[in-house]
């Protein structure tokens, strides 16, 4: 399984971005596919999930302004980031499960990881 993240760029404030997980390898919808960031100097935290294709998640700094989405026929999950803040500055990865439970949806140590993509929001 490979996971190829992709969409991240230098904003300013209060602009958005979409970023891209594709995903190679993982057939079916019942993968959990989420979205971690690890900030400079900092642990690599949960931003938002998509539980085996049903439910979404998210952490409570980005609820309202991130949405987490994916198409399955294309193995593909996005994160649509509004609203954009300097504290969202991080290395993204996208992440992918296909047996996580949800006790552990926000922790780190998803089977599948991608490379991670730079966002940089300027104030």
């Amino acid at each position: 399984v490979q996971l190829q993240a992709s969409g991240g760029g230098l904003v300013q404030a209060g602009d958005s971005l979409r970023l891209s997980c594709a995903a190679s390898g993982l057939t079916g919808s019942r993968a959990t596919m989420g979205w971690f960031r690890q900030a400079p100097g900092k642990e690599r935290e949960f931003v938002s999930a998509s539980f085996r294709g049903t439910n979404t998640y998210y952490r409570d700094s980005v609820k309202g302004r991130f949405t987490i989405s994916r198409d399955n026929a294309k193995n593909t999950v996005y994160l649509l980031m509004n609203s954009l803040k300097p504290e969202d500055t991080a290395v993204y990865y996208c992440a992918a499960d296909p047996n996580r439970i949800l006790s552990e949806l926000r922790v780190a140590t998803y089977k599948y990881w991608g490379q991670g993509t730079l966002v940089t929001v300027s104030s």
